[in-house]
């Protein structure tokens, strides 16, 4: 079973009002992952996750932090300064931005197959991990 890294829209757009479609296919995608894989987060995105629903979304900052503590059922990769520089090397070599390549470091720091993402190229390899956009059923196929 592969481990699957989650970035932060994924968990945005579970509480994003705005589109009701990638609301729930986000919410059913998430389920599934919990449900078939081993998900993955690092602390940037839960730092993300808080900030973007509670300062754009105007969420209720008790209800995000009940949701942020449900992220302990899931493995959580701890941002340190080796992960900085190897996220500045992802980040040189590859020509994405450090946040992305934080998201791609902290996966290989876990030995992640996947990251899911709708934020980067999807099936685009980066170090061996293959990036799936969750909005796209043929690439929701590839770890599904």
């Amino acid at each position: 079973m592969s481990k699957v890294f989650i970035d932060t829209n994924l968990f945005v757009y579970t509480i994003d009002k705005k589109d009701s479609v990638k609301q729930e296919a986000a919410r059913n995608f998430i389920k599934k992952l919990v449900d078939n894989h081993i998900p993955v987060i690092s602390t940037q995105v839960i730092q993300e996750f808080y900030v973007v629903t509670t300062a754009k979304l105007k969420a209720d900052p008790v209800i995000v932090k009940n949701i942020v503590h449900n992220f302990h059922n899931m493995e959580l990769v701890k941002i340190d300064l080796e992960l900085i520089e190897q996220a500045i090397d992802i980040s040189i070599l590859s020509k994405i931005s450090f946040w992305d390549s934080l998201i791609i470091a902290a996966a290989e720091k876990s030995n992640c197959g996947y990251v899911v993402s709708e934020d980067l190229n999807a099936g685009q390899l980066y170090r061996g991990i293959k990036l799936i956009n969750p909005f796209v059923e043929e690439e929701q196929a590839d770890i599904l």
